[in-house]
């Protein structure tokens, strides 16, 4: 099997971020974004993937969270789309059913090429730790568009908005581990089209 390796640098006027992401790794994650609370839900996210992750990140965070919390999520998607590499012989599709505590979150991933972003997941404080709340839709809509994957949350149920954000990080780990997992009656790709 080709290794599933992908290493990005992207540098703007905002931020300077430099990322390796495995697909086919044990759950490492050695982050610096320089907002604590997003540091900790992308090592849940490698570590419940299973996914090796690498990101530095240098950020205009005395602006705000905005910019690095966007531009790492276009970085993690453009990683994503490159270690697919030509998707021949993935499951294509994943979905993930997960608890924490209170909070019960859906994700579901389709790896078809097509970007779409969906997501009713709301939250009743304005920050998690230095983090915008509101920057969470923006992380995962950037990931969806640069990956060119179809992804959808839905909330189930949740109070508790640490434990919300947590839930969507790992379900979406979870949905992306099932969907980039290569199964051997897959020849191909798996689409009537031919192509993904």
């Amino acid at each position: 099997m080709d290794s599933r390796i992908a290493a990005i640098e992207r540098s703007t006027n905002e931020t300077d971020i430099r990322l390796t992401l495995n697909l086919d790794g044990t759950g490492r994650c050695e982050c610096g974004t320089g907002i604590g609370f997003l540091d900790h839900m992308l090592d849940g996210f490698a570590r419940h993937g299973m996914f090796d992750l690498s990101l530095k990140c240098q950020g205009d965070l005395g602006v705000d969270s905005h910019h690095t919390a966007e531009d790492i999520g276009i970085v993690l998607g453009g990683a994503i789309k490159k270690a697919l590499g030509d998707k021949k012989g993935i499951r294509r599709y994943g979905s993930f059913l997960l608890p924490m505590d209170e909070a019960l979150i859906l994700c579901a991933v389709d790896l078809s090429g097509r970007p779409f972003f969906v997501s009713d997941v709301d939250y009743t404080q304005p920050r998690l730790g230095t983090l915008e709340t509101e920057t969470l839709r923006e992380f995962f809509y950037a990931v969806a568009y640069a990956a060119g994957m179809n992804l959808h949350f839905k909330k189930l149920g949740g109070v508790n908005n640490h434990h919300i954000a947590e839930a969507c990080f790992k379900a979406f780990a979870k949905a992306l581990d099932i969907a980039s997992s290569l199964d051997p009656r897959v020849e191909g790709v798996w689409s009537t089209k031919g192509a993904l």
